[in-house]
């Protein structure tokens, strides 16, 4: 009965899981293979905000049209291309920050950079982009594979 009880639930709780593929599936953004490496050090005064929650710095030469790497706090930190996800890439589609949220000059898209969710006004089915980050001591690496 316990092997049966346990079975249920295993099947019930993989029947839960899916995975999102917004990302990988998004038709407007493309997929840029990238790795800063030990760039990102927050010993040096270029990096030091990312050592307090709330901040993030900006890598330009990264991504489609640059990349925001946000410090959450307690060593979490996000990343997400700055590319409007919800449209092609032209002149306008670079995202501009001004606290934790990303907004788009072309329309009035609008998103999270702590989570990469649309707020309710944004037009499309898409998130943000993430990047993958690892902390390791004072480095941080983000990139794509």
């Amino acid at each position: 009965m316990k092997k049966l009880f346990l079975a249920t639930i295993t099947v019930l709780l993989m029947a839960n899981c899916s995975t999102n593929d917004t990302y990988e599936d998004n038709p407007y953004i493309p997929d840029y293979s990238f790795d800063t490496g030990t760039l990102i050090n927050t010993s040096l005064p270029k990096y030091n905000a990312l050592n307090f929650p709330g901040n993030y710095i900006i890598l330009d030469n990264y991504g489609v049209n640059g990349v925001v790497l946000y410090y959450i706090g307690s060593s979490m930190y996000t990343a997400f291309e700055l590319t409007d996800p919800n449209h092609a890439v032209t002149s306008c589609s670079k995202l501009e920050i001004d606290g934790i949220i990303a907004s788009c000059d072309c329309d009035d898209n609008t998103y999270n950079i702590i989570n990469g969710y649309p707020s309710t006004d944004t037009e499309g089915e898409y998130t943000l982009k993430p990047y993958f980050v690892k902390v390791t001591g004072t480095t941080i690496r983000v990139y794509n594979d």
